[in-house]
């Protein structure tokens, strides 16, 4: 992400004008990587997050809530012993780093007039949060680096704070363009420069016009230096703004010349950023787990399917077992007396042709016999049971299956919570509460249940987007008269045609038939078949998972969902 030098030094420009003076009243641990702190100043409250995620560094005021743990964390106890009640004197960064140092000052416990210093570094991977005395003696950190780690200094109690130390050249230092040309080497800026990132730096050549970093000429180079130097000038000032940039085919942030007016314009910016950013990574990670789950049982019963088949295939010698007893049956007045490996009988079955019969050599004819009698009697009695088992563990192949087209096209956390919740009573056994006590509520239905509601030409439409609103809305939600939709023989929502008096025209039901193919499985194909008829024709068999019915009258239209 571009949390770099230049977005460092101006979100602390921005806390400066409104949090000196400030008191900390609260301090929370949402989570063991971001401290939030509650801060009264200037008549108002306000919220400070810091997050030292790798990929989600950074410092900046906050509108968003956040779940507070039941049990805080020991770094934030001891935040809260040290901080609550101390009022921040000034907000410092140095250069173009990212490393931010809160001065702090307030009373102990015997009433002492005490200072002490939050540092803050954001630098990804070895990002902290660091507390130090008057002393700069470290109290206590988020993260304990020792050399022992590979690092070259150590974050521990009761050790010298030392501030990291980087072989970089500090941007703001350079006295003009010549010393910045001849401080350029083979690296890039930004191993070159303190506090430069390669969206930052892209920005500035897209703006310039400039198709390539590498092999600029020196008027090429002169006009880069000018438009940072210019935008270091204009740091703290309404003049600079943080806009979304794409870098390497992903949305992100820089800092550019831009009016704005909003006294907090980049605390803000990068609050909504960030905050997206989270609930995407929140919902692509459970997404990634119920995924994991939906396929571990999904490979479960391919495997119980693969082992059903295999004893149908057994099952297939039956017939043959059968016969093979028939035939020592009626042959047994002429087989030998004595243990053979085969016997060759006339099979009138097939004209007499001679058939060979294999044996067990350990037993007589007679011991054969009962034996293939027996086999057949087994698979016969294991062919009514098996078919019974496939039959079952194809519904469960196709239930699972129809929770992953779900899960495919779920497109928040509250959906994919709803999915969730459907595969812990249905694969998972998992009872609710109101079951266990056996209650039906006949209350108003959760909102996780209501389908979603479209309007086409002047009709009321209705799409369930997962199972359990599929069921709700074809047997509880629609009228026996509204039209029911559905891809035919492909996983999908079910969608409802409020019939209301109105004249249900063809290019209605067309429409209604290309929004049920759009919210399938066969949403990237063309010449989908659709069924519709009437919701009083679509019957939930007794038992049946959530989102199966079975429906009679129907009539088809293949219609293109890409178009």
């Amino acid at each position: 992400m571009a949390f770099d030098g230049f977005v460092t030094k101006c979100i602390v420009s921005e806390l400066n004008s409104v949090l000196i003076n400030g008191k900390i009243n609260k301090v929370f641990q949402p989570n063991k990587n971001e401290v939030l702190f509650g801060i009264y100043a200037n008549g108002k409250n306000y919220a400070l997050t810091v997050s030292i995620e790798s990929s989600l560094c950074r410092l900046h005021l906050t509108t968003h809530t956040k779940p507070n743990p039941l049990q805080a964390a020991n770094f934030c106890m001891l935040l809260r012993k040290y901080l609550i009640g101390m009022r921040i004197q000034a907000i410092h960064s140095y250069d173009l780093e990212r490393i931010v140092k809160i001065d702090l000052e307030g009373y102990n416990e015997l009433n002492d007039l005490v200072t002490k210093k939050l540092i803050i570094e954001l630098m990804g991977k070895h990002s902290n949060i660091i507390l130090v005395n008057e002393n700069n003696t470290i109290i206590d950190s988020l993260r304990h680096v020792d050399m022992d780690s590979h690092s070259n200094r150590d974050i521990l109690p009761a050790h010298k704070y030392e501030y990291p130390t980087l072989n970089k050249t500090s941007f703001l230092e350079l006295p003009n363009f010549e010393t910045f040309y001849s401080s350029l080497s083979e690296q890039d800026l930004v191993h070159t420069f303190i506090g430069f990132s390669h969206p930052f730096l892209q920005s500035i050549f897209d703006q310039l016009q400039i198709p390539n970093s590498t092999n600029l000429s020196k008027e090429q180079w002169q006009k880069v230096y000018e438009q940072i130097k210019q935008i270091t000038h204009q740091i703290g000032s309404n003049q600079l703004s943080c806009l979304p940039y794409t870098f390497n085919q992903k949305q992100d942030f820089v800092v550019a010349l831009a009016h704005h007016d909003d006294t907090l314009h980049f605390n803000f910016f990068l609050d909504d950023f960030y905050y997206e950013k989270e609930l995407h990574n929140q919902f692509k990670s459970y997404k990634n787990s119920v995924l994991k789950l939906l396929l571990a049982h999904l490979v479960k019963f391919e495997k119980r399917l693969k082992n059903i088949n295999e004893k149908l295939k057994e099952c297939d010698q039956m017939e043959t077992y059968r016969m093979y007893g028939e035939l020592l049956t009626a042959n047994l007045y002429q087989a030998p007396k004595e243990h053979v490996t085969s016997i060759t009988l006339p099979n009138y079955y097939n004209n007499n042709e001679p058939l060979t019969i294999p044996l067990d050599k350990r037993f007589s004819v007679a011991d054969n016999t009962k034996r293939y009698f027996k086999k057949y009697h087994k698979l016969k009695n294991a062919l009514s049971v098996v078919s019974l088992q496939k039959a079952d563990t194809a519904k469960e192949i196709n239930y699972i299956e129809s929770i992953l087209f779900e899960l495919e096209a779920a497109q928040n956390i509250t959906e994919i919570d709803s999915i969730y919740t459907e595969i812990s009573e249905n694969l998972l056994g998992v009872v609710s509460s109101s079951q266990e006590k056996g209650k039906k509520k006949k209350a108003q239905p959760q909102s996780s249940l209501l389908p979603e509601k479209l309007e086409l030409d002047g009709f009321r439409v209705l799409v369930g987007k997962n199972n359990k609103q599929n069921d709700y809305l074809t047997t509880k939600y629609a009228h026996a008269n509204d039209i029911w939709f559905h891809t035919k023989d492909i996983h999908g929502s079910h969608v409802i045609l409020k019939n209301e008096g109105q004249e249900i025209t063809d290019a209605i039901l067309v429409k209604c038939a290309t929004l049920a193919a759009k919210h399938s499985k066969a949403s990237q194909s063309s010449n989908v078949p659709v069924d519709y008829t009437f919701v009083r024709y679509v019957k939930k068999p007794s038992g049946a998972k959530p989102g199966m019915v079975i429906y009679t009258n129907q009539k088809t239209l293949y219609v293109n969902p890409l178009n």
